[in-house]
């Protein structure tokens, strides 16, 4: 009866990352309804969320039942089926402002644990309407998804991704998530310096049955293993009570959540076992879209056979809790607190076993020494700040607030510099949280002068316009859903603007709207994973349009290498002057056309009219008075999905089949 309860103990309990696509909406709504009774955190995985799912039902009848969510069990009035962390993987797939306003923690999903160094790919499929909405895709077509490491290459890539993500949300705590392997501790002391909250460590145990046998069978490393290296560095270094340690991978019992607390995690993790839980079968086919419980599977007639209600998961995770409780109650001990952390508790036994009989394992089994702070005081902290903000003055700026408030306009004029990163996520978020992405009906005009920091215009809005007289750095227009963003450098330049870099590599990365427009070049990774945004440009370095799945990017310039590679959705114009487009284009998947119906024209041709009009492009200029002559050196890519569009569409051939049937 002295031990901790078991409502207290559950509060450290969190699912794994599956997405919804992954697995079914029905499954994905029950496992966080289930969490959110119990004051755990249910994890949305890599691919957005329904906003309709942040509100709480109040309509619930006697039979368990809501209209709002009618094709639901076992509800009660109050539940609410947001989840509490949202993932952002590396920011792409359904990554919206609105999406991460109203999230409680933000993951970053450096790898997974079942699978490290591979990425995973939802197939076309399981890309339902529904699915394809929230991702901003379209219905269908397969979603690339490489390993996140292919877009973050270095501690200081995730520092500024980290950076983002308070940026935007200042209340949300970022997580990062990790591999089990060798060395991981000097990473995650790196990530904590990153001003991370929360590093979550992935065993190689669990994964779905998505996940090849053969990572499941013979990649990453023991969650033990990790897990007492993390928690060992970061004391080491003076760093432990930075972040919050979650224990991931195969969890299963309350065995297991003692071993991993004794280890040092503060919070535990369960994936396979939450699905087992409220229905999951293990058939181990959930990549066929065919799951025979609708568990897995986006067909409306497997859906229907759902079995699970919130309640089976959380009287399944009251048992845990239960389990843990005997275990600390046999062992003398209260609560967590005095627990977690205590590696000279645990003893290694002597199994006679030849491949392990040369192993050590004593660091697993020492105390790596106390910190300032118990388990309940670093989960309770505050968030990491980024500290004093610019836009924090434009923000309490009693007419902004009466702008935002009353849907109208605001203008302001001012300076930027490079620490300035950022720039436009806070008051994204802001707008964001009540508005969503495009409900915004006002105004907001910030004219800028200067060199701004990373992240330029990331996570704005629709109603958020940004002219900046200057340059960016990397990452401009990360994750933009919305509004409008032009940069031109300034009108003393002595140098041709079109020969200018004026932003850098990754620009537009994971957008899903708004437009950009900038005179002069970009670096490298152009328009890398853009859902839904339009740009401009006047040239471009490698990889432009890589992992693109829908917008519109017109470079009026020279390119790089390998155009196109992953490009599943959206369309690119590109000037060819001096015909060697057709060599730099990556044909996997896509093709090269020239620009062939009178909608693909009108929609160039109005891109670089409004470039022309925002920045006053001398080479817009130039292509929009010779436009007859101009036109014929433009290629148009286009990828299999884009094919039947009228902007894509041949309307020679589409003449000709209509003579033939008439006839």
């Amino acid at each position: 009866d002295e031990v901790e309860p078991a409502s207290k103990i559950v509060e450290r309990f969190c699912t794994g990352g599956m997405s919804l696509g992954a697995i079914s909406r029905e499954t994905h709504e029950v496992i966080a309804i289930a969490m959110n009774r119990i004051g755990g955190k249910s994890n949305s995985g890599e691919g957005g969320e329904d906003p309709i799912r942040w509100v709480p039902v109040d309509d619930v009848n006697e039979d368990g039942v809501s209209d709002s969510f009618d094709y639901l069990k076992g509800l009660q009035n109050g539940d609410i089926a947001t989840s509490a962390v949202k993932q952002v993987a590396s920011g792409r797939f359904g990554v919206t402002p609105h999406f991460l306003a109203n999230a409680n923690q933000l993951e970053i999903k450096i790898a997974q644990g079942a699978k490290p160094g591979e990425g995973g790919q939802l197939p076309g499929k399981k890309v339902s309407p529904y699915i394809a909405s929230l991702r901003r895709s379209k219905p269908g077509v397969p979603l690339i998804s490489p390993p996140p490491h292919h877009d973050i290459y270095s501690i200081e890539d995730l520092a500024q991704l980290i950076y983002d993500l308070h940026q935007v949300n200042e209340n949300a705590k970022v997580s990062v998530k990790l591999v089990a392997q060798a060395g991981i501790g000097t990473i995650a002391s790196g990530v904590a310096k990153a001003n991370a909250d929360v590093i979550q460590i992935s065993g190689h145990d669990g994964g779905t049955g998505a996940s090849p046998v053969s990572s499941i069978k013979h990649c990453g490393g023991p969650l033990e293993l990790g897990l007492a290296e993390t928690h060992i560095s970061l004391t080491e270094n003076q760093l432990r009570d930075r972040v919050i340690l979650r224990a991931d991978g195969g969890l299963r019992c309350g065995r297991d959540v003692m071993m991993s607390a004794l280890l040092g995690a503060d919070e535990y993790g369960f994936g396979t076992l939450a699905m087992i839980a409220t229905g999951c079968i293990m058939a181990r086919i959930c990549h066929t879209n065919n799951c025979p419980v609708g568990v897995a599977s986006q067909r409306e007639d497997l859906r229907k056979k759902f079995p699970g209600t919130p309640s089976d998961l959380v009287n399944f995770f009251l048992f845990i809790a239960e389990e843990v409780r005997e275990e600390m109650a046999a062992m003398g001990y209260r609560t967590m607190d005095e627990l977690i952390g205590r590696g000279d508790l645990l003893k290694q036994r002597d199994v006679p076993l030849e491949k392990t009989q040369n192993f050590d394992a004593s660091f697993l089994t020492q105390y790596a020494g106390s910190s300032s702070m118990v388990s309940s005081e670093r989960i309770s902290q505050a968030t990491h700040s980024n500290g004093p903000q610019l836009e924090d003055t434009i923000i309490a700026d009693k007419d902004f607030q009466n702008a935002v408030e009353t849907e109208g306009t605001f203008d302001i004029t001012t300076d930027i510099i490079n620490v300035d990163r950022a720039f436009g996520g806070r008051i994204g978020g802001h707008v964001a949280y009540r508005y969503g992405d495009n409900g915004f009906a006002g105004s907001i005009n910030i004219n800028l002068n200067g060199s701004a920091g990373q992240s330029f215009g990331c996570f704005l809005v629709g109603g958020i316009n940004v002219k900046l007289v200057g340059e960016g750095n990397d990452y401009v227009c990360k994750g933009m859903a919305g509004g409008e963003v032009s940069i031109m450098p300034p009108a003393d330049l002595q140098a041709e603007a079109t020969s200018s870099v004026v932003i850098g590599n990754t620009a537009l990365y994971g957008a899903t709207g708004g437009r950009l427009f900038a005179s002069g070049r970009a670096g490298e990774r152009f328009s890398v994973r853009n859902s839904m945004a339009d740009a401009v440009i006047e040239g471009v370095g490698d990889h432009c349009c890589e992992y693109m799945t829908g917008g519109c990017v017109v470079v009026l310039g020279p390119v790089g290498r390998n155009v196109g590679a992953g490009m599943t959705g959206g369309l690119g114009y590109f000037y060819d002057e001096d015909e060697s487009f057709c060599s730099k284009l990556n044909t996997e998947i896509v093709i090269a056309q020239r620009v062939k119906s009178s909608a693909g024209e009108q929609q160039l041709k109005g891109l670089i009219s409004d470039h022309f009009e925002k920045t006053k492009s001398k080479k817009a200029k130039m292509l929009l008075d010779n436009w007859s002559n101009e036109l014929p050196k433009f290629w148009q890519i286009v990828p299999p999905s884009e094919l039947g569009t009228p902007e894509a569409a041949n309307e020679d051939i589409e003449t000709e089949v209509m003579v033939e049937q008439n006839a």
